[in-house]
């Protein structure tokens, strides 16, 4: 009997453990508010950032649950199937490299060194001795400026606490001014686009750099395909600017993003050497994502030229230092694609004919959606668009009018009035063209 009652006793006490009916122990929870004797938070009082005006249309685009809807906004490239391709010379390229890729090791410090001599070749040719550009691969377009801001700011200071000054032209890319900004520089803007948001007013820009800037302060300058406008310089009026910097002696701070989407490859580095013909130094910023279509990649670089090899070899010293401090190096495979292709005379061929096709799209696709718009009983004349290059054109749009779009038709417009043509689709064009004269008429 005792075994018995001693085995009851037992499993009683389990069953009272699983019903859990012991008296309440006291909880500790966190205080939500800080007591006392305790620091406040230091992220509660940080408010939201606003919306990127470019990407974050996109995420808006991304969400809109329409079906019928376009994206105009962002500046990529898509076929008419409304993608944005992998260009047939990449995938040859990728697939050498698949082949033939022994390593993931880390590359130096300014990156891969046949990319960097592929690089030298594109943008410089043979007008700059070697000895004279330091080439640093960049993650991007926008890498590039931020790595060349960050060596202006640290190594070209007028003076203490007094940073170099970089002159942006009215309008530019958004992302200009927080670039330079953040890095440190003093920015200041000069004139570019006339009252009539559609013409270069050449007269207040070349007034601007004789008057504003001072001896020893950048100017800014967009090689070809000017973002967010479409508006570039002539030859003669290229020629005019350069003088005008090489008499002031001005830095010139080239953004060269779309080499090839304009009048052609050699032809859209015309500007650019004119300047080089004026001036011992120079800094100019180029990206790959365009005409090579390799905007995940990030690919770019810095070209620094100097008036001599040894000034070049410091330069160069300080832009590594920039990156190390940054993202220490860059990645490999958008450089290594890049210098596969140009290496390879079948490829490159390949890739010159695929850029051809893009820009003669582009340019087909600026003239339908003129003609297109033509077409609507009192809508404004789209002509001056067909003497703008690139990806981009100032459409004049207002910023209600582009509201406007968004909301009745789902098409997505920067604030500007900037339009994306390479996101247009020529068999949406005719709705494209009714939804726009709906709001501008």
């Amino acid at each position: 009997m005792g075994g018995t009652r001693w085995s009851k006793l037992v499993g009683l006490v389990k069953l009272l453990d699983l019903l859990d009916l012991s008296p309440p122990r006291p909880h500790f929870r966190m205080s939500a508010t800080p007591s006392a004797t305790r620091a406040p938070h230091r992220f509660d009082s940080i408010s939201l950032a606003p919306p990127d005006a470019i990407l974050g249309l996109t995420e808006a685009f991304n969400s809109d649950p329409r079906a019928d809807k376009m994206n105009l906004s962002v500046g990529v490239y898509k076929d008419a199937a409304g993608v944005t391709p992998i260009l047939r010379c990449v995938k040859a390229a990728e697939q050498k490299l698949l082949d033939g890729e022994t390593t993931k090791g880390y590359l130096s410090i300014d990156g891969l060194p046949d990319y960097r001599g592929a690089v030298r070749e594109m943008v410089f040719g043979d007008q700059v001795p070697a000895d004279r550009v330091a080439i640093v691969q960049a993650p991007g377009g926008t890498g590039a400026l931020s790595v060349a801001a960050d060596f202006l700011a640290s190594q070209c200071s007028a003076g203490p606490g007094k940073p170099m000054r970089v002159f942006l032209p009215t309008p530019t890319w958004a992302n200009h001014n927080a670039i330079m900004q953040d890095a440190g520089l003093a920015v200041d803007s000069y004139s570019y686009l006339g009252s009539d948001r559609r013409t270069l007013d050449f007269d207040a820009l070349i007034s601007d750099l004789k008057t504003k800037p001072s001896t020893g302060d950048a100017v800014l300058l967009h090689a070809c395909c000017h973002n967010p406008t479409g508006v570039d310089p002539t030859p003669d009026q290229w020629q005019e600017i350069a003088s005008v910097l090489s008499q002031r002696g001005l830095l010139p701070f080239v953004d060269f993003a779309y080499q090839g989407f304009g009048d052609g490859l050699e032809q859209d580095a015309a500007g650019l050497r004119t300047i080089l013909e004026n001036v011992d130094e120079a800094i100019v910023c180029s990206s790959y994502s365009k005409n090579f279509g390799l905007y995940s990649e990030r690919v770019g670089a810095v070209g620094l030229v100097a008036a001599s090899a040894q000034a070049t070899a410091a330069s160069l010293s300080q832009l590594k230092r920039c990156v190390r401090s940054n993202y220490s190096n860059p990645p490999r495979h958008g450089a290594a694609i890049v210098a596969t292709i140009l290496a390879d005379s079948e490829l490159t061929a390949m890739w010159k004919d695929e850029l051809e096709e893009m820009r003669l799209r582009i340019t087909s696709l600026r003239e339908l959606f003129v003609a297109g718009m033509a077409k609507q009983p009192g809508a404004p004349d789209f002509k001056f668009l067909l003497d703008q290059k690139g990806m981009f054109s100032f459409s004049g749009l207002s910023p209600m009018q582009v509201d406007e779009l968004k909301a009745k038709y789902g098409i997505y417009i920067v604030g500007s009035g900037r339009i994306n043509v390479a996101g247009m689709n020529e068999d949406r064009m005719d709705w494209l063209c009714d939804a726009v004269a709906d709001v501008a008429c």
